[in-house]
């Protein structure tokens, strides 16, 4: 899974990039949040770690940013600070951050909260496939609604405009359904059977 570190302290970003790649995740590295934003266009990663304070463009600026934009939106995002009174934390999680994390951390507590991630991209990939899944379904099959008047001896239906057609016009007409003809048993002995008195 491809992840995305913003952060301008070096070291930081260093430290955090070892430990994602040994977590196996494939590890891009900004400095700041101009540089991240252009990165997380360019690469479309899933997930990202965002640091608050950064030049240019701040994490909460690039969370916003991060979530108007359609090929974006998706990402996990965790924003990474020393911040830590409740105002922060929902400054943050407002700006569209899914996770906030307080320096300094616990790299397990952070590869728990990625494990979170990871299976919350991977519930709204399954999503997004089976809606694809049900919208080409349902294109691609009409569907008889409401009530349809049929006669109870000739089986043949009312159309609209009140003419009595057969049903295989009726359901051709109507749904993608197309009919092979055959002769079941039973009508089969009957036919036989008239076929036998002329």
């Amino acid at each position: 899974m491809r992840a995305l570190i913003v952060d301008d302290d070096r070291i930081a970003a260093a430290l955090l990039s070892r430990a994602l790649a040994d977590w196996q995740f494939e590890v891009s590295v900004a400095h700041d949040g101009e540089a991240g934003w252009d990165m997380a266009v360019a690469l479309a990663p899933q997930l990202a770690i965002i640091d608050w304070m950064m030049p240019a463009l701040d994490g909460p600026g690039l969370c916003r940013r991060i979530r108007q934009d359609a090929t974006t939106a998706h990402m996990y995002v965790i924003l990474l600070t020393s911040r830590d009174s409740r105002s922060d934390v929902v400054a943050g999680l407002d700006a569209g951050a899914d996770d906030y994390l307080v320096k300094p951390f616990d790299l397990e507590e952070l590869r728990a909260r990625l494990h979170v991630g990871v299976r919350v991209l991977t519930l709204q990939e399954r999503l997004a496939d089976r809606v694809a899944e049900l919208e080409a379904a349902v294109s691609t099959v009409k569907r008889l609604q409401g009530l349809i008047p049929i006669c109870s001896y000739c089986k043949r239906i009312r159309s609209e405009g009140n003419d009595w057609e057969q049903l295989e016009s009726y359901i051709s007409e109507h749904t993608d359904a197309q009919f092979s003809h055959g002769i079941c048993p039973p009508c089969l002995a009957v036919a036989i059977a008239d076929l036998d008195k002329t």
